[in-house]
């Protein structure tokens, strides 16, 4: 994002240059003409070059045309003798913007046409000024379209990969809200399914529940919308929210035994990846331990913030990479630690049951 400093120092510069391309090519041979008309036609052409490098970055394609032409006519009539550096000016924020549909075979002929340009001889004799120009001409156009399109690929690159983080960020978050909000309706509408003598108190009961975190879900999924729509949206979920998912992971039937103990002052990234992966961590245990007892340990070590989630239920074997299901909130709960220069373990215990252990740096990635 353009800072404010940027959008007052770009039309600044692009005035400056327009200035020094005037004063360096135009007053001259303007003022020396012999004759009026062609005075008038200098000054003229003149304005309407400034003109275009100016606002090159509105209209980039009516910038450069524009001062193309008034450039050659100015040639011509002998009152001009710049060198394309006006229409080479206009020409690289059009190359930026053209960039994605521009050709490698289009790149590599600019490159060629300014290696030629750059290495190749001056005709000797009267058209020695005239082959001068024309050289740096060429060179000129295919330099400012070579860095243009190299600039215009880049900037492509780099807003694809915030397109994927922003992507995978959003996958993260829709995971946990939706996926531990769902894995205990299942499991108390299982629970209750399975009585065969539920009476209707039971029911509402259970359908109380169910609305509740439906409900909670829906307004976890509208702030992430807002958030996506306004940066600050809403602030991030952090530890003051886990009594909440500690309560609704107790009404799935899970016995939890929750300790939070960060007296020092963690950054908000921290907090909200440390809730989220407590979120998970007993969201997993929801969906392949019912019926566990799980401890939920948050304090601080030193500089760091851990966090440990154990439970007693029985899973088969987790290792190295390989996880429960498809994987995908653990290895949520690892891309999230390394945004903020943490690391996660999880596994299987001696003693039976399974343990994720997260250590964040307190005050965020350095």
């Amino acid at each position: 994002m353009r800072t404010r400093a940027q959008e007052m120092v770009r039309p600044l510069t692009d005035a400056v240059a327009a200035v020094a391309v005037v004063g360096m090519f135009w007053v001259l041979p303007t003022v020396s003409a012999a004759s009026w008309p062609r005075m008038v036609a200098g000054s003229v052409l003149a304005a309407v070059t400034a003109g275009a490098m100016i606002f090159r970055r509105r209209l980039p394609f009516a910038a450069t045309t524009t001062a193309g032409v008034a450039t050659f006519m100015g040639s011509v009539l002998g009152i001009c003798q710049d060198p394309m550096l006006a229409a080479a000016w206009c020409l690289y924020p059009l190359a930026v913007e053209r960039a994605r549909r521009t050709r490698l075979v289009v790149a590599v002929l600019a490159g060629v046409f300014a290696a030629l340009a750059l290495v190749t001889g001056v005709p000797e004799g009267d058209v020695r000024g005239l082959g001068e120009q024309l050289v740096i001409s060429v060179a000129a156009l295919s330099v400012a379209w070579l860095l243009g399109t190299t600039t215009g690929k880049q900037i492509m690159t780099a807003q694809e990969a915030e397109r994927m983080r922003v992507q995978l960020e959003v996958a993260r978050d829709v995971h946990d809200v939706v996926g531990h909000a769902l894995g205990v309706i299942l499991v108390q509408s299982g629970v209750t399914l399975s009585l065969p003598d539920t009476g209707e108190q039971e029911l509402r009961g259970t359908l109380a529940e169910v609305e509740t975190h439906a409900r909670k879900a829906l307004e976890d999924v509208q702030t992430l919308v807002r958030t996506l729509r306004t940066p600050d949206g809403g602030p991030a979920p952090g530890l003051g929210r886990l009594p909440a998912v500690v309560a609704a992971t107790r009404a799935a039937g899970i016995s939890v035994d929750a300790r939070v103990d960060v007296g020092g002052r963690t950054a908000d990234g921290v907090g909200a990846v440390a809730f989220r992966i407590v979120q998970e961590a007993l969201s997993n245990v929801v969906r392949h331990a019912p019926g566990a007892a799980c401890t939920v340990d948050v304090h601080e070590e030193g500089d760091a913030v851990v966090v440990r989630v154990r439970d007693t239920g029985s899973r088969p074997p987790v290792t190295g990479k390989a996880s429960l299901g498809s994987g995908v909130g653990l290895q949520g709960m690892r891309e999230r630690a390394r945004l903020v220069g943490g690391t996660v373990a999880w596994g299987t215990r001696p003693d039976g049951g399974f343990e994720v252990e997260a250590r964040l740096p307190a005050r965020g990635a350095s």
